[in-house]
C-alpha cells in the first residue's frame, strides 16, 4: 500500500503509511489539521485543497475542468493545487508529499 505525506499549514509533516482511497479520505480519517472535506468529496468546495510538490506534479496529473474551476475560486490558488477528493492514491503515488493549502 501506497505512503503519503502531508506537511500542514503549520508545518506538521503527518506521514501516512497503508493510505488507501482519495487524500481527503486518508486525511479525515487521519485527523489530518486544514482538511475539512465539507462537501463530502464531490469537488465543490475546496476544504481539501492541497499543492501538490512540483516533482509529483507530472505523475499526479493536473485537475480536470471541474476541479479547476472550483479551485479557481479559492484565494490561495496556485499551479500545482488540487483537491484532495480528486486525487486517489495508488502505488504509482507511493511517497508522495502534499500541502495543506491555508484555510478560506
Amino acid at each position: 500500500m501506497p505512503k503519503v505525506t502531508f506537511i500542514t499549514a503549520e508545518k506538521t509533516t503527518v506521514e501516512v503509511s497503508d493510505s488507501s482511497g482519495n487524500l481527503m479520505e486518508i486525511a479525515l480519517e487521519n485527523n489530518i489539521t486544514g482538511i475539512g472535506g465539507d462537501c463530502g468529496g464531490v469537488c465543490s468546495c475546496s476544504t481539501c485543497h492541497v499543492y501538490v510538490r512540483k516533482d509529483w506534479i507530472e505523475r499526479v496529473g493536473l485537475p480536470d475542468s471541474v476541479e479547476k474551476d472550483t479551485l479557481e475560486f479559492n484565494s490561495h490558488y496556485q499551479p500545482n493545487s488540487r483537491l484532495g477528493c480528486q486525487v486517489e492514491m495508488s502505488d504509482d503515488l507511493d511517497g508522495l508529499v502534499v500541502e495543506v493549502a491555508p484555510a478560506e
